[in-house]
């Protein structure tokens, strides 16, 4: 068969030939930025779910759902190198640049270009070691405390406030939220609740880990009637089999339905998976139909593929001693998994293993479910583990 006709695009944040299963979840984001922006409130979004289960592509579709709504759009990826004000500052100064060429009075753009200057004149941001600035004078006692809990809300009102004044609206899409320290958090929770307090146009819709629905709770306990949390989990069977099916039926060619119950079955339904297997089986077909024997085939390089790309490169990332309390998890079979367990097959004391669980945590390797219980982030992690104890490392 023709790979160069593969319809399939195993990938972080790919967007799948059919991107199935996600109905309810676009449509809410729909109704959301069409509220907003007609100056009614609703609830922003914080997409949780595992790896590998399109949350990127979620944010993605969003962010064309905003642009064609006419929004302007500001899309970020939180990591643990980078603060929150950094992140935020430019393109939100694009985005005064870009309501500042619309026709219509000035008033509220240049108070958020005043405040903009405060805001970073405060922080003493610097952008690829480049002094980051605005020639203008800035507006003393907004956005310029020094503190992100108060200058952070006040930027984005101002910034609302602009966009409200040229009848547009501002969408903030902010993926991996869970890497955002706790202030900085708290910071966008508190902008977002003066969002909805004021009705002003600016939607915060966010993705992470599982742990993101507790994060948020904890660091401000009305989060909980700011947003909604749709869980993104492994896609239902008739949608899966859609996603299999339906791009190479596209195609002109065809799959077996033994083929498709085993990419199901080796795949767990996880969006990622599916492609890779799909992608795979593809390549590795001499012609129609797709045969279950093919698909066995496919398991071997689809694996081998994960093992070097999606799972070593996290792998790589950990201490001795976490790649140690991950493996003695993958021991005890599927999680969740309880602590005081994993401490039993390492002979050691539940209390040593606190140090380690927190980095791993911190990392994004696995999250709490429960109380004295820990899971991994990433599916199939666990057989991927097992495949290489005694590797060496």
């Amino acid at each position: 068969m023709d790979s160069v006709k593969n319809p399939f695009s195993p990938g972080a944040g790919s967007r799948p030939p059919e991107l199935v299963g996600r109905e309810t979840v676009i449509e809410t984001a729909r109704v959301l930025l069409a509220r907003v922006k007609s100056g009614r409130s609703e609830k922003s979004m914080m997409l949780t779910g595992l790896r590998g289960v399109g949350k990127t592509v979620l944010l993605n579709e969003m962010q064309h759902l905003a642009e064609e709504q006419g929004y302007e759009t500001v899309a970020l990826e939180a990591h643990e190198d980078k603060a929150l004000p950094a992140m935020l500052a430019p393109p939100l100064r694009r985005v005064l640049y870009k309501l500042d060429r619309m026709a219509g009075t000035k008033d509220k753009i240049r108070r958020g270009f005043a405040v903009m200057r405060s805001f970073i004149g405060s922080l003493q941001l610097t952008i690829d070691d480049v002094r980051f600035g605005l020639d203008i004078e800035p507006e003393r006692g907004l956005a310029d405390s020094g503190d992100i809990e108060y200058d952070i809300p006040d930027l984005l009102e101002v910034i609302a406030e602009a966009a409200r004044e040229r009848g547009s609206a501002i969408a903030l899409l902010i993926d991996e939220l869970q890497y955002f320290n706790g202030k900085e958090l708290s910071a966008l929770i508190m902008a977002m609740h003066r969002m909805q307090q004021r009705q002003l146009p600016l939607v915060l819709i966010g993705a992470g880990l599982p742990i993101l629905p507790r994060l948020a709770g904890e660091s401000k306990s009305y989060a909980e009637r700011l947003f909604a949390f749709p869980m993104i989990g492994p896609l239902e069977t008739l949608d899966a089999e859609r996603a299999i099916r339906d791009p190479i039926l596209h195609e002109g060619e065809s799959i077996d339905s033994e083929a498709v119950t085993e990419i199901l079955r080796i795949t767990q339904r996880y969006p990622y998976f599916l492609q890779e297997w799909g992608y795979q089986a593809w390549n590795l077909a001499e012609k129609s139909p797709i045969t279950v024997s093919v698909v066995k085939a496919a398991t071997d390089k689809s694996i081998q593929r994960l093992d070097e790309n999606f799972f070593r490169v996290r792998f790589d990332r950990l201490t001795q001693g976490e790649k140690k309390l991950l493996r003695a998890a993958a021991e005890l079979g599927e999680g969740p998994y309880r602590i005081a367990d994993i401490a039993g097959v390492m002979k050691l004391k539940v209390a040593s293993l606190g140090p380690r669980r927190a980095q791993l945590i911190q990392k994004g390797m696995v999250y709490s479910p429960a109380h004295g219980e820990l899971a991994f982030t990433v599916p199939l992690f666990d057989d991927f583990l097992r495949r290489t104890m005694g590797a060496g490392e």
